[in-house]
């Protein structure tokens, strides 16, 4: 993976993790919400997995953010 694609990963999990402490929701509880892997958020916040526009714009919507609000 070149580095803007990593540099674009780790700006969209710290912006996750950084939504998701401001609302005091757990990682479990996000990814519940997500309907995905109760361990997927986590994954994503240390940039160990990639987060799909889907689950972006679902993300987007819960915390009714623009989807563009995680990529700055």
């Amino acid at each position: 993976m070149s580095s803007i694609q990593d540099e674009t990963y780790i700006t969209i999990g710290k912006n996750v993790r950084k939504l998701r402490l401001a609302h005091n929701i757990s990682q479990e509880k996000l990814s519940e919400i997500l309907n995905t892997n109760s361990k997927f958020i986590g994954h994503v916040e240390r940039f160990e997995r990639y987060i799909s526009l889907k689950k972006l714009i679902e993300l987007a919507q819960y915390f009714n953010v623009p989807v563009k609000s995680f990529f700055e």
